[in-house]
């Protein structure tokens, strides 16, 4: 009898401990750190829309930070990651474990990005920009640019949509569509237009717009010494006013679409196109650059003066005389010419 008794003492201790090891192995295989960033901190995890199962493994598996992949597989599949996929940008932080690690992937918890654009002409450069950032590719966003019925329900068209992205630093996550991403900037375009700033068009006699516009041509002519925008501004308020075309340079160059030109000739502002602002008078029909903020805040906040001519010195510092009459600014005119010749610039 005692005997037996110590038998099975001896099966259930057995037992018990086949049963700790048992647990403790699954126990590791879920709970141990498995994720290994060799000296890392962090790795960030893109996983594209519609991505499949095997693809996310692929992924994971090429940036080689999986120490058992075994067991990382067998947590995947006992929590159903198959049915799980979910797209994004995942930050991935250093020893990890499986478990921490597929409810991550699971939850879809993604890291937004900084989206940054400025210095952009063109459409096809705020794509390209924008295709850097995010998981939009440059030609759905330049489709979407061109996409009159899609523009217009933003109350704007495909010649000036670009007054819509206003250059600054905005967050967004990294698989926004390319509509989510559209709907945003309309939002921020919006707001950016507060009460104060709508308070200061009526002064201005133009609509939002057209400020836009203005304000891109204001910052092509004047990116180096901006305290003169403001100058710049109502100089061509005035032109605008009194029905005397723009003559701005930076147009005839965005018409011509050659931004290689360093000096304008007579032969340029022969070139037949809605931005020729020697030939038409008016506002070009969209903007020539993305204007930032200070260049929109320098149109709204013009500087009251009877300027109508504007000539850049001969000292290439970036600063203009301002003249109000033709004999006046021919005379720098000449000077600027004489400079330009003297440094070579053709």
């Amino acid at each position: 009898m005692k005997k037996a008794i110590k038998i099975i003492l001896i099966i259930l201790v057995v037992l018990i401990l086949a049963a700790a090891g048992g647990g403790y192995y699954f126990y590791t295989k879920i709970f141990k750190s498995n994720v290994e960033l060799n000296g890392k901190e962090e790795v960030y995890l893109y996983i594209p829309t519609n991505a499949t199962y095997e693809q996310v493994i692929d992924s994971i598996y090429a940036m080689d930070i999986i120490v058992d992949k075994i067991s990382f597989e067998w947590v995947m599949n006992k929590k159903n990651y198959k049915n799980k996929v979910r797209s994004g940008r995942f930050k991935i932080e250093n020893h990890l474990s499986n478990n921490d690690l597929v409810d991550l992937l699971r939850s879809g918890k993604q890291i937004p990005i900084n989206v940054t654009f400025n210095n952009i002409r063109l459409k096809e450069e705020l794509a390209g920009r924008i295709a850097q950032q995010l998981e939009i590719d440059s030609i759905t966003i330049l489709e979407a640019l061109n996409n009159d019925d899609l523009i217009e329900s933003y109350g704007l068209n495909s010649e000036n949509v670009l007054i819509m992205f206003i250059p600054n630093t905005y967050q967004f996550f990294w698989n926004t569509s390319v509509n989510q991403f559209l709907d945003r900037m309309h939002k921020e375009y919006t707001a950016f237009w507060d009460e104060s700033r709508l308070a200061k068009l009526e002064r201005t006699g133009l609509k939002k717009e057209e400020v836009s516009i203005l304000a891109s041509v204001v910052q092509a002519e004047q990116t180096i010494q901006v305290s003169e925008q403001d100058v710049i501004a109502g100089l061509y308020i005035n032109r605008l006013k009194r029905g005397i075309p723009m003559s701005s340079c930076p147009t005839l160059i965005y018409a011509h679409k050659d931004f290689s030109i360093k000096r304008v000739y007579h032969w340029h502002e022969e070139i037949e196109s809605p931005y020729n602002t020697y030939k038409y008078a008016g506002l070009p029909p969209g903007p020539i650059n993305l204007p930032e903020i200070r260049a929109i805040d320098a149109v709204l906040n013009f500087d009251d003066n009877d300027y109508i001519y504007m000539c850049a010195k001969e000292d290439f510092t970036g600063y203009h005389y301002f003249s109000k009459t033709l004999s006046q600014h021919l005379m720098y005119a000449r000077r600027y010419q004489a400079a330009a010749n003297k440094r070579g610039i053709r």
